[in-house]
């Protein structure tokens, strides 16, 4: 027998699927599931004459052309460690940008293939679709948290990956409730005005909803992996690279 709780769980079980696959981004992974063994253990400061790598690795302090300090020390530097250096802050100028343009363009193209679903199947005047602009702007502004941009540059804050998986999962439950109760609201409007068994008629609505969103995530799910496994295999390099060189300037 079909009930009001059945169609509530009915469309979580379907949306909250696609929409978590917007949240997983905001950690820097491309799946909920994708785990990176690398973790970063140092705040980034990039600005145009210096990159600034302070935590595990102390303080670090590389110009463009491999002058180093450590702890405010400004270090002697043979010739292979001056390149180590040049190559280090070079891949950090060129790779956080890369991550950070890459995140949220994987999440604008999340947004439209989604806001496309519900115009398809609830219409163009849903406020479903306000509820997700919504929530794909707290999302940005989530991950601003982790690569903060700032007038001279680009700030990469560690601790806060974890800390913005956990708010933005709660951002997308907290969305789900409205996303859930406005497909309800429409689905049933519409069943009333056009006669017949409005919740039967509901129900069938709810589960073609559900399908279109888990056929949307699939099709976008093995690229979203693939830019997730890519921002690893960087992350990776950075952190091989940075211990070599704190390794060799010991």
């Amino acid at each position: 027998m079909f009930t009001r709780t059945s169609a509530k769980a009915l469309t979580k079980s379907g949306l909250k699927h696609g929409l978590v696959g917007l949240i997983a981004l905001t950690a820097l992974q491309a799946h909920a599931e994708f785990q990176c063994s690398a973790k970063p253990q140092d705040d980034i400061v990039i600005k145009p004459q210096t990159v600034q790598v302070v935590g595990a690795s102390g303080n670090l302090l590389i110009s463009p052309n491999g002058d180093l300090t450590q702890n405010g020390k400004a270090v002697s530097l043979t010739a292979k460690q001056r390149q180590e250096a040049i190559d280090y802050q070079a891949a950090l100028r060129r790779d956080l940008p890369w991550i950070d343009q890459g995140a949220k363009a994987h999440l604008e193209k999340a947004r439209v293939a989604m806001d496309g679903v519900i115009v398809k199947q609830l219409g163009a005047d849903s406020n479903v679709r306000n509820r997700l602009t919504t929530l794909d702007g707290q999302l940005k502004q989530q991950m601003n948290r982790i690569i903060e941009h700032r007038s001279d540059g680009l700030t990469f804050h560690h601790q806060a990956i974890d800390k913005v998986q956990q708010d933005g999962q709660h951002l997308v439950e907290q969305t789900m409730g409205g996303v859930m109760q406005d497909s309800m609201n429409e689905m049933g409007t519409r069943q009333v005005t056009s006669g017949g068994n409005p919740l039967q008629a509901m129900m069938s609505n709810l589960g073609g909803l559900q399908q279109a969103v888990q056929a949307e995530w699939k099709r976008q799910q093995s690229e979203f992996e693939g830019f997730g496994h890519s921002v690893c295999n960087r992350v990776t390099s950075l952190e091989e690279q940075r211990r070599e060189l704190l390794a060799d300037i010991k």
